[in-house]
């Protein structure tokens, strides 16, 4: 969990970043903004950047493909800073001039860069200090109102921002150097192609794989492979599906710890499907480079905010749902000849 309520900021600097596909520069300022003296825009700014990252959970670390730290440049940057090898305002222009030289897809907007300098931020219940780099990409129009005279005068102003909504941000943690520090990452104006710049291609991160992750995906491999797998070899019905996914669900919210071999004997049991999605889970390690523990600590967190995606409802035309949370031996699934129409036949003790 991050908290930033005891945060203060040590400097600020901006720049201007383009998109050098379409022959735009960049234009970096000769100093860093003073906020000393001012009581207001500090509380403004830390609203607007670090207020966004109080739900994320996932913490990445920054890595480089031919796993050389050294090579990646923002790694490379942020730890000369941190060793005080670096002044910071000449830290900041170089982290935009490497933004730049990323920006190569024609639908990136260009946009401010904000770097600042952060004291006692927290995150797993410790203080360090931390890197936040901030892009601002979209513009609003904003009316002003206020009293003159008897009267109210109307005012605007374009291309403002609005502090409620940051586009792209990350904070770089100083913590865990050696393994590419831990890193929080934000990117809330583009979910498509051109998106991937921030994450993959200026930042180069992967997912840390920690017990939040390895149960949070673990969860995610095991959803798919019962959606799009189990098909080719078995036949099952829409509640056998969800039967499955629900003794997934029971596993990870009543055991403290799991165990793979545990696992899949309480919840696949036949071997045939066992073998399946041990190959299934082989491949998601091998594309993400994330492999999966045979034991490891169960997130509470991570099975909460995976419950929501593992549907339990069987939706019959416009007319029923079927709530199945358990005892599938109890729904029947038949055809009527006469009426030309699927059924399900549902035992129960007692109607509420």
């Amino acid at each position: 969990m991050f908290f930033h309520q005891d945060a203060t900021f040590e400097a600020l600097s901006i720049h201007r970043v383009g998109n050098k596909a379409q022959d735009e520069f960049y234009i970096l300022s000769d100093a860093p903004v003073s906020l000393e003296g001012d009581e207001v825009l500090p509380g403004l700014l830390m609203q607007y950047f670090m207020s966004p990252f109080a739900k994320v959970n996932e913490v990445y670390r920054l890595y480089h493909p031919n796993d050389e730290l050294d090579l990646n440049e923002v790694f490379y940057f942020v730890r000369q800073y941190f060793k005080e090898q670096l002044p910071f305002h000449d830290f900041s222009q170089q982290i935009s001039k490497h933004l730049y030289e990323v920006s190569s897809h024609p639908k990136i907007k260009a946009g401010e860069v904000y770097v600042v300098a952060i004291k006692n931020v927290q995150i797993e219940g410790e203080e360090h200090d931390a890197i936040g780099i901030f892009k601002s990409e979209n513009k609003e129009t904003y009316l002003k109102v206020y009293p003159e005279q008897g009267a109210f005068t109307l005012e605007y102003e374009q291309e403002a921002i609005n502090i409620n909504k940051l586009d792209k941000g990350c904070i770089i943690i100083n913590v865990e150097e050696e393994e590419g520090y831990k890193v929080l990452v934000l990117d809330q104006t583009n979910r498509q192609q051109e998106a991937v710049y921030w994450k993959d291609e200026f930042l180069k991160l992967r997912v840390r794989n920690d017990n939040f992750n390895q149960t949070g995906n673990y969860l995610k491999v095991y959803k798919n492979f019962v959606q799009e797998k189990l098909d080719e070899t078995f036949e099952l019905e829409k509640a056998d599906k969800i039967d499955l996914m629900n003794k997934s669900m029971n596993y990870f919210k009543e055991k403290e710890t799991f165990v793979q071999e545990e696992f899949e004997e309480e919840v696949l049991g036949n071997p045939q499907a066992i073998a399946l999605f041990q190959d299934y889970k082989a491949g998601f390690e091998d594309e993400f480079d994330s492999p999966f523990q045979s034991s490891f600590e169960i997130a509470d967190k991570a099975v909460k905010k995976m419950e929501s995606s593992y549907k339990s409802v069987l939706k019959l035309d416009k007319n029923f749902h079927i709530y199945v949370h358990g005892k599938r031996e109890y729904l029947e699934k038949g055809f009527d000849e006469d009426k030309g129409m699927n059924y399900y036949k549902v035992y129960f003790e007692n109607e509420s």
